[in-house]
């Protein structure tokens, strides 16, 4: 058991934290709703998709502008979607709530996936207006389902926050948390070169939860490091002689069963 995000360990048991836990609640009951009441009773395979998930053509022309909170908590009915956003949502998402609090986690969580939505429509509203390829233009129309917006900014809040630690990649490699984050990109980035826009995996959102995630960290870095600037600069200001002070940024952090 290691306190200290910046000295290398090899985590093995994840805890799982209280805001994290009803995430995957809500995420998990809601994929088995869609199966069971959707899929087979209702017999609407796709009808849950263009319900809940991001459709950047239903949120221009019709307004539907809860799809870029409600496309995160849907995922399609391959298993292998939703286990592998939910296991990085546990591993990754209980150490940041753990380091943040319950509020702040969630905060960053949804403000990950809202931003990577928002990106995503973004540039498919751009394709709608100026592609003349047919598959970039269906883009405006197709849509887009997962948690893995908002998860990817997880993962790079945990590679800038405990970037020394060591993980394994593929389950095989081990490295550094900060490289295995860079090398992620990278591939992402590769992955939308080859497949582009158009294709069954979303890599643009992928991309956008990192994009935001990075953003949010390096924003709320700024106003600290302002906000200290700030009270020092009014210490010396009232004629009182400018020391140091401990200052508690955060709930005090419990034992790390990894």
């Amino acid at each position: 058991m290691n306190r200290n995000p910046g000295r290398p360990q090899l985590d093995m048991l994840v805890p799982l934290t209280p805001m994290v836990k009803n995430l995957l609640i809500i995420n998990i009951s809601l994929w088995v709703l869609g199966i069971i009441f959707f899929k087979y009773y209702l017999k609407l395979d796709e009808e849950l998709f263009y319900l809940l998930g991001l459709i950047p053509r239903d949120i221009w022309i019709e307004g539907h502008v809860w799809q870029f909170v409600s496309y995160m908590f849907i995922h399609s009915y391959n298993l292998t979607h939703i286990l592998f956003n939910m296991l990085l949502l546990w591993w990754l998402g209980s150490e940041l709530e753990l380091l943040w609090g319950s509020r702040k986690f969630l905060i960053y969580y949804l403000s990950c996936g809202i931003g990577a939505g928002l990106l995503y429509f973004l540039v498919a509203f751009g394709f709608s207006q100026f592609a003349t390829s047919e598959s970039l233009v269906t883009t405006f129309y197709r849509p887009v389902v997962g948690a893995s917006g908002a998860v990817f900014g997880l993962m790079m809040a945990y590679g800038i926050l405990f970037g020394e630690r060591v993980v394994y990649f593929f389950m095989i490699f081990p490295m550094k948390a900060k490289y295995f984050v860079m090398i992620i990109g990278v591939i992402e980035v590769l992955m939308m070169l080859n497949n582009g826009f158009s294709g069954a995996v979303a890599n643009l959102a992928h991309l956008g939860g990192l994009i935001v995630g990075l953003l949010l960290l390096w924003g709320q870095a700024k106003w600290q490091k302002q906000k200290r600037k700030t009270y020092s600069g009014s210490r010396v200001g009232q004629g009182g002689r400018p020391h140091l002070k401990v200052i508690a940024g955060r709930k005090k952090e419990p034992p790390t069963f990894h």
